[in-house]
């Protein structure tokens, strides 16, 4: 014998499963808005009020704040990690206070493990080095010289190689 729901009940059960959806994408939401998400290496173009004198950024290691006119303020991921920005007044009453989580690139990039070993290769589609927190020492610092050498070569600048 089965027992079937009357349609009030069923009624109730899709009402509440409805708010109870609503209200979980709201808590979502509200969270979402308090973190900055920026990618290493990269800039991301935020608003806050604009009555802002002062910015303090928990670990400046992890990103820089720079204020720009309008209450604009450039976030730049610098390694990654979770840190926050406290703004303040010219009274010194806190304004905003926004937690930034600065994550590794999510599209495009390969990783490569030779043994423990890593390297990245930006894929565009074409794979080429790439510059990523977390390399290997020998591979970052071979990828960094031959970088500034290129920079150097295309700005004109001589380098000499002592030997």
């Amino acid at each position: 014998m089965s027992i079937r729901p009357s349609r009030g009940v069923r009624a109730a059960l899709a009402i509440s499963s409805l708010v109870f959806a609503v209200s979980s994408v709201s808590v979502v939401s509200a969270g979402t808005e308090e973190t900055i998400s920026v990618n290493v290496d990269q800039a991301k173009l935020i608003r806050l009020p604009q009555n802002i004198s002062t910015l303090v950024v928990g670990n400046p290691l992890i990103a820089d704040v720079t204020m720009q006119p309008g209450g604009m303020v450039v976030v730049t991921g610098k390694g990654y990690g979770a840190t926050n920005v406290i703004a303040m007044d010219r009274k010194g009453a806190i304004v905003a206070d926004r937690l930034i989580q600065v994550e590794g690139p999510m599209d495009k990039v390969v990783t490569v493990y030779r043994g423990v070993e890593r390297e990245s290769y930006s894929c565009m589609p074409i794979c080429q080095r790439r510059i990523t927190l977390g390399d290997s020492e020998p591979y970052f610092k071979a990828t960094i010289d031959q970088a500034g050498t290129l920079n150097n070569q295309a700005t004109g600048v001589s380098v000499s190689k002592s030997n």
